[in-house]
């Protein structure tokens, strides 16, 4: 992909394309300057609307359409120079992709260990480091939500919290599934992967699990399987043995009261940014999405892979049409064959459902600017930087490699996030050009506006206006020297909007594979 070159109206962003962006809405009737034959220019034929694509010239029925120098889509009839380019002229095909497999791979440039960034954290007493100093009560079951919400509120709404200035909160992690579901098969490994990596997370300093106790997903088979123990940082227990939701709200606030004192003690620390993990996450995207935003997030997570850290792409349906460019940089054909045999996962599993790959871009994506998942997938792949593809793991499983790596997820954000922090993403960066409010507790969420017309909305609910890589007065580098600023100065205890906003107690969702019994 290119960089974005801004040129009065419009945006080009390859010398190939056959399609220019919009800058701001454009009327019927206007010239688009340096774009068509000499002598001859653009005029567009129709109104296009901000962040809309226009051709540059003439496009035959079933050619390719070309953006970021890549096919963004097939024209379903002839389109002539000016015309608006989009979902009644534009559509899906397959078309074959050259996987090429690491032929871009290449060393990466490390910042020297002495002159590496640090933030202030955490160090836990496994060695991983937090960003937050959260207490967690997890839910094995949705049967047990309730009682969960219950105990935190017996934290949150009172004063108890007040003796312990050092802990930030305490959370109910619950969520609508562990039971009417088979009991073995991929949802229910995602979902003991997710309460296991929650169990462990370095931004819990104390973990609470609640069960009813007659649930598919028994708390006992979850111990057994991931090697959990009970103790000072892990208690678990379940509504029938205790005797009922009265007696185990009762009991589990005593519970967290002893857990409260070791979790207080907790003291920041100068900790090397190479203990950070990135979940990289958009929402609610336009087309400026992959021009600003996401690129610029992009660059900021090769800062941290430069720094000794790692960033976590997900959204496998949210890079179809784009996996090629990953292929080529993954470390091996090992790593690269991984990735794709996910997208193939994918493609049966929605043809399995009754869907296509195509059902993604949302009607909000598409009034946007985006036409195809094609189109959306290029610019989501743009948040991975260009370092290389150093590993791809499952929904939720433990990424242990440094670097940039890819987790499966679906394209549902809230989902997707699960998924990151139970890997151990201990911060998150969620790009939006639609708007998206979101946080995202245990790990602290940074909103990253594509366009400043958005960002002026928004302006509660935001953390940086990108939309200046657009208007020309910025570059993709200097923002994301910006966002990785930030992100140091997030994970070292500075609020984001969301954190301000108290956003985060909603959105776990852990992803619900299967049929429902």
């Amino acid at each position: 992909m290119t960089t974005a070159i801004s040129a009065g109206l419009t945006i080009r962003l390859g010398p190939d394309d056959n399609v220019v962006v919009s800058r701001a809405e454009i009327l019927e009737g206007t010239a688009i300057p340096g774009e068509g034959m000499p002598g001859a220019g653009v005029i567009t034929a129709n109104r296009i609307p901000t962040g809309h694509k226009v051709a540059t010239r003439a496009i035959e029925k079933g050619a390719p359409v070309v953006k970021y120098g890549q096919i963004i889509g097939f024209t379903t009839r002839d389109i002539a120079p000016g015309e608006h380019v989009h979902v009644q002229n534009c559509g899906m095909a397959e078309f074959d992709r050259d996987y090429a497999f690491c032929e871009g791979a290449k060393p990466t440039g490390m910042v020297p260990e002495a002159e590496r960034a640090t933030f202030q954290g955490y160090r836990r007493a496994d060695g991983r480091a937090g960003t937050r100093n959260y207490i967690g009560i997890l839910t094995s079951v949705n049967c047990s939500a309730t009682v969960a919400r219950y105990i935190a509120e017996a934290f949150n709404r009172t004063g108890i919290l007040d003796d312990y200035p050092n802990v930030d909160g305490v959370c109910a992690f619950v969520h609508s599934t562990g039971c009417g579901m088979a009991d073995s098969g991929d949802g229910y490994e995602a979902l003991q992967r997710t309460l296991w990596g929650y169990a462990r997370h370095p931004n819990l300093a104390g973990v609470l699990m609640v069960g009813l106790g007659c649930e598919v997903n028994q708390i006992p088979f979850l111990l057994d399987a991931y090697g959990l123990s009970t103790g000072e940082r892990f208690q678990t227990l379940t509504i029938q043995e205790t005797g009922g939701t009265r007696r185990t709200v009762d009991e589990a606030i005593e519970r967290i009261k002893a857990m409260l004192p070791a979790a207080n003690a907790a003291r920041r620390e100068t900790i090397p940014a190479s203990e950070l993990t990135l979940a990289l996450q958009c929402g609610g995207s336009d087309a400026y999405s992959g021009i600003t935003a996401n690129p610029a997030l992009g660059h900021a997570a090769d800062l941290l892979v430069r720094n000794g850290g790692t960033a976590i792409l997900s959204e496998t349906p949210e890079i179809y049409g784009a996996e090629h460019l990953l292929t080529r940089r993954a470390v091996s054909r090992e790593v690269g064959e991984k990735l794709i045999e996910r997208i193939r996962w994918w493609e049966d599993y929605t043809r399995r459902n009754g869907g296509e790959m195509n059902n993604n871009p949302s009607p909000g994506n598409k009034a946007g600017g985006l036409t195809t998942i094609l189109e959306k997938s290029l610019g989501a792949a743009a948040k991975g930087g260009t370092t290389n593809l150093v590993g791809v793991y499952k929904y939720a499983e433990p990424v242990s490699a440094k670097g940039f790596v890819f987790m499966d997820s679906p394209g549902y954000d809230p989902c997707s996030v699960t998924g990151q922090v139970a890997s151990g993403a201990n911060v998150v960066c969620f790009t939006t050009g639609r708007g998206s409010v979101f946080g995202f507790k245990p790990s602290p969420s940074i909103k990253l506006a594509t366009n400043s017309a958005m960002y002026a909305r928004l302006s509660e609910d935001m953390d940086i206006d990108c939309g200046g890589i657009a208007e020309g007065n910025k570059t993709i580098d200097q923002v994301g020297r910006e966002i990785f600023d930030k992100v140091l100065a997030v994970a070292s205890g500075r609020p984001s909007k969301s954190e301000a906003l108290g956003f985060g107690d909603a959105e776990f969702i852990p992803w619900q594979i299967g049929a429902v019994m």
